[in-house]
């Protein structure tokens, strides 16, 4: 007896290979809206099922493409502002009022969030992740702290640590 050839049911497949276009993050497969060759049973039992992927059709290959156009736009416009910001930055200067001993110690210590709640009392929205310090300030003096708002993106900004002013 002659047997008939199944045909393949999932549009984009082969008999050993499926396209599949991640939904999400699949760890050791790749990143969400990736386009990837799996096994059918591979996407038919579990990327298709828990919806981490769905069919590669042209549709959705198109629909990625105008997707990732869109998200490089807004990086795109993102990066522009944030060398806008980092600009301001760079001209801008902090001063910090700190507790010291007459040798000019201080007796506590100035630390990034210190010095992002002071940017933002100056109007920079800046969190404390984004300024690398290489270790706490402990003296008075003037400091240039680094700053990196994005991977592409650095600056630096003057820090002031003065002694506080005595009230008399």
């Amino acid at each position: 007896m002659v047997r008939k050839q199944r045909s393949s049911a999932v549009v984009g497949s082969t008999k050993s290979s499926i396209e599949v276009l991640l939904a999400e993050k699949v760890d050791s497969l790749g990143e969400q809206g990736d386009i990837v060759r799996v096994k059918p049973g591979y996407a038919r039992n579990f990327l298709l099922p828990y919806g981490l992927a769905t069919i590669a059709t042209d549709h959705n290959k198109w629909m990625v493409v105008q997707h990732q156009k869109r998200m490089a736009e807004l990086e795109k416009d993102r990066l522009k502002s944030l060398k806008n910001l980092a600009d301001k930055l760079s001209k801008h200067s902090v001063t910090m009022e700190a507790n010291a001993n007459e040798d000019g110690h201080l007796y506590g210590s100035i630390v990034a969030v210190d010095i992002s709640k002071s940017l933002k009392e100056n109007g920079f929205d800046i969190d404390a992740d984004s300024i690398r310090l290489e270790g706490p300030l402990k003296e008075l003096g003037m400091y240039t702290v680094k700053m990196q708002l994005h991977e592409k993106v650095k600056t630096e900004v003057k820090v002031w640590v003065v002694p506080t002013a005595e009230k008399s």
